[in-house]
């Protein structure tokens, strides 16, 4: 596992065309084409891990099912926010349909059952600025995965998302993009919209 910054600023659909623009006619270059992201995050009865991520409480984590397009290959994400800094790990996880995903819970030990609560789906673009690797999100949508009836909602806002190594300066990512680093989690926008948590 690698500690890392990751940096999110919000953009209406405006202000990310106009910021694609300016960067793309500063050398940013595009890795690879955009997928459609979809994950199942996974939570207790209680949202307990909505909470210490909405409150800020290290060390916290969050646990999603992530597949890309609709190809069913399927990934269980942790992420991890300690002192020390971010890190994520990756492992597959062999369902064979999104009814598996669905269904999928597992016990934890500080947190007790947890199972999926949120479905996030969104389109992602892929760059590479300086020594920087960006993404694009756009058309962010919700959907509840408790209950009898399905609620779905759509984001009005867009994401720009800075990944970078843990060694590079947090002053020159503010510089470099004029930006107030701010909290943005989806998972917490997600809930918000569909349950009025």
């Amino acid at each position: 596992m690698t500690f890392r910054k990751e940096i999110k600023r919000s953009l209406t659909i405006s202000e990310s065309n106009i910021l694609k623009i300016e960067l793309l006619n500063d050398g940013m270059k595009r890795l690879y084409k955009s997928r459609l992201v979809n994950s199942c995050y996974l939570d207790n009865s209680n949202f307990d891990l909505l909470f210490l991520s909405d409150e800020g409480i290290l060390p916290r984590k969050k646990i999603r099912i992530r597949w890309y397009d609709s190809n069913l290959k399927f990934s269980k994400e942790t992420k991890i926010s300690s002192i020390e800094g971010r890190f994520k790990s990756t492992e597959p996880i062999n369902f064979k349909n999104l009814g598996e995903v669905y269904k999928y819970s597992e016990q934890s030990i500080d947190f007790g059952l947890l199972k999926p609560v949120l479905k996030i789906s969104y389109l992602r673009e892929y760059y590479k600025y300086k020594n920087l690797r960006l993404t694009f999100d756009s058309n962010i949508k919700y959907k509840t995965l408790l209950g009898i009836k399905s609620i779905s909602s759509s984001d009005n806002l867009n994401v720009l998302e800075i990944k970078s190594s843990e060694e590079t300066s947090l002053d020159y990512i503010e510089r470099k993009f004029a930006l107030r680093i701010i909290r943005f989690s989806k998972y917490s926008r997600g809930i918000q919209a569909v349950y009025n948590i």
